[in-house]
């Protein structure tokens, strides 16, 4: 073999397996663009943004005779609500608090409910399957999607809380759950961590949508399939003769995000969440995998 041949078969070696790589990338990036593109994603991350501006100016409004948040003048309402006066930073608490019981699960639903099932309706999921990607890469490209979704979303929502309440409300230094002072910078850096927990929060209601999914071909049956469920879940954590069980749904350990503003921080909770999280994530992702390797997408 000449010196040539030999250059030529190393290039293609060298090439082959990271034609896999360079196309799942691709492959992703599609899916984020595609995504973030639909009129119904932008709609829903509008909706997103608008409650902490609704809360804000709620609370301004009812503060401006000098009188404290809450209903009748008092603590209620979502947590938090009550120190949104004293601090702006607050409100980025108290918007988390009023979007995780349903409307970020039910935007997350939306979205990984017409993951699969959305292409299948639109008859583009067997030509998505004629690429090199495979399955399971594919399953798996699909919920990155919508894992980057759920990080949008709290994003959203946490960045325009934190805009609303240093447009209406004074900033500055922290008084936490325990009723020592942080400094407004150290504020910052929670109000980011109990983002990025709250995204991880959604992972059990994502790997839950996208396994609804894989079991039909329509788009807007599996939307409607994941939120109901999300309700149901939502009803039965409220039922006290259910306590039994409640420990081990999904949303019921969601507002521990509040420990985090906690001196010092109570972690037991918070690690309960992020395991029932991952366990949720295993056994559905699980069932999502098993059930799209094995459809029939002809028919």
């Amino acid at each position: 073999m000449s010196r040539a041949d030999t250059t030529t078969a190393g290039e293609a070696a060298d090439t082959a397996p990271r034609a896999p790589v360079l196309w799942t990338f691709g492959l992703l990036r599609n899916e984020l663009l595609t995504t973030f593109r639909r009129w119904r994603t932008l709609a829903l991350l509008a909706v997103l943004a608008a409650v902490p501006v609704l809360v804000g100016i709620a609370v301004k409004i009812e503060t401006g005779d000098g009188s404290p948040a809450g209903p009748g003048g008092g603590g209620g309402g979502p947590a938090f609500i009550a120190q949104i006066t004293n601090n702006g930073l607050f409100l980025v608490f108290t918007a988390l608090a009023a979007t995780l019981p349903f409307f970020l699960p039910m935007a997350i639903g939306v979205v990984a409910g017409d993951a699969i099932a959305g292409e299948s309706a639109a008859g583009t999921l067997r030509y998505l399957l004629v690429a090199p990607a495979g399955r399971t890469r594919l399953l798996l490209t699909k919920y990155a999607t919508v894992m980057a979704f759920c990080l949008a979303a709290t994003l959203v929502v946490a960045v325009s809380a934190l805009a609303v309440g240093a447009l209406l409300f004074p900033l500055g230094d922290l008084t936490t759950i325990s009723g020592t002072t942080i400094s407004f910078t150290d504020g910052l850096l929670r109000a980011l961590l109990i983002a990025l927990v709250v995204a991880a929060s959604l992972t059990g209601v994502a790997a839950l949508g996208l396994f609804v999914s894989t079991l039909t071909g329509s788009g807007i049956a599996a939307m409607a399939t994941t939120v109901g469920l999300l309700i149901t879940v939502q009803i039965l954590d409220q039922i006290p003769q259910l306590h039994a069980i409640q420990p081990y749904l999904f949303s019921h350990y969601w507002l521990s995000f509040a420990d985090l503003m906690r001196e010092p921080v109570y972690w037991d909770e918070l690690v309960r969440n992020l395991g029932l999280q991952a366990l949720y994530a295993a056994v559905f992702g699980s069932a999502a995998w098993a059930r799209f390797t094995t459809k029939d997408i002809t028919a």
